[in-house]
C-alpha cells in the first residue's frame, strides 16, 4: 500500500515538473502551495492511519 502511494506521489511530481515551466509565475506559486498542503495532508492521514491500526 505504501509503495503504491509513494509511486503515485512520484508520478504526480514528475507530471507537475513537466507542466509547470509553461505556466506563469503566479500559477507556479499556487501549484507549489497546493502541492505542499496536499503533501502535509497526505502525511497526516498516513500517520493517523498508522496510529489507528496499532
Amino acid at each position: 500500500m505504501r509503495t503504491r502511494f509513494l509511486s503515485g506521489m512520484i508520478i504526480g511530481a514528475a507530471a507537475t515538473m513537466l507542466l509547470v515551466p509553461e505556466m506563469d509565475r503566479s500559477t507556479q506559486r499556487r501549484i507549489k502551495r497546493v502541492n505542499k498542503q496536499m503533501r502535509n495532508m497526505a502525511g497526516d492521514t498516513y500517520e493517523n492511519m498508522v496510529r489507528w491500526m496499532k
